[in-house]
């Protein structure tokens, strides 16, 4: 089998160096960038499966480069890896449709491991329980070995994350999930409590799929979301 092809975009020649050195001894293939434009032809040229991505670049901003590859459809892992640090910096990365967000200075070891942690979060196996080929939930389908989903027969794209997150409601159909539940089951850490990237992914969610039915996403206030129907 050919090695997860990883594309690392930062514009500090010390940083392309030490990640992709790294990385290469763990297995994976790489490729690098340094500027907005580089990321995106070669995103497209050969699309890898994940992205460990800068911030600030000479042409842009990485927010960007994650809301173009996510607008374009493309379905890889996206992790930041930047100076900015600020609390809004972290929620608007992974809002903008990022998996994971370090920040400098950083552990190349625990780099590597949010890597792989993200990798097998976007994996065809990937969840708190195994494939089960098709989940289904009133007029709502959702194929995990291709990766496609249906609401009362339409076809909805949805970005990785919006997949996971779906994914672990309809595990879970009826129960309340507080965020901190869905923080560690989808993201797999948490910003003590104080982050609303959870309430974010649920209206991302809901505007794909009201539009086709009654709304199965429910707010049960001071606890948390269920996928509920109606009937």
């Amino acid at each position: 089998m050919s090695a997860t092809r990883v594309l690392v975009v930062d514009d500090e020649p010390n940083i392309v160096d030490l990640v992709s050195t790294v990385l290469r001894f763990h297995g994976f293939e790489v490729a690098t960038a340094g500027t907005v434009a580089e990321a995106l032809r070669q995103a497209e040229q050969r699309p890898p499966q994940l992205v460990v991505l800068d911030v600030l670049l000479p042409d842009g901003d990485g927010f960007a480069v994650c809301r173009q590859l996510r607008a374009s459809g493309h379905q890889l892992g996206i992790v930041f890896l930047t100076a900015r640090d600020a609390p809004r910096d972290k929620i608007s990365g992974l809002t903008f449709g990022g998996d994971d967000y370090v920040t400098k200075p950083f552990s190349v070891d625990e780099l590597v491991a949010r890597v792989r942690a993200v990798l097998r979060r976007i994996g065809p196996a990937t969840g708190s329980a195994p494939a089960t080929g098709t989940l289904r939930y009133a007029d709502l389908e959702l194929d995990e070995d291709a990766c496609q989903v249906r609401r009362a027969g339409h076809p909805l794209t949805l970005s990785p994350t919006e997949f996971k997150l779906l994914r672990y409601l309809m595990l879970n159909p009826g129960r309340v999930l507080s965020r901190t539940q869905i923080l560690e089951a989808v993201w797999s850490y948490d910003f003590g409590g104080a982050s609303n990237v959870v309430d974010t992914y649920i209206g991302y969610l809901r505007r794909k799929l009201d539009p086709y039915g009654p709304q199965l996403i429910v707010t049960q206030r001071g606890f948390g979301y269920a996928l509920r129907s109606a009937e």
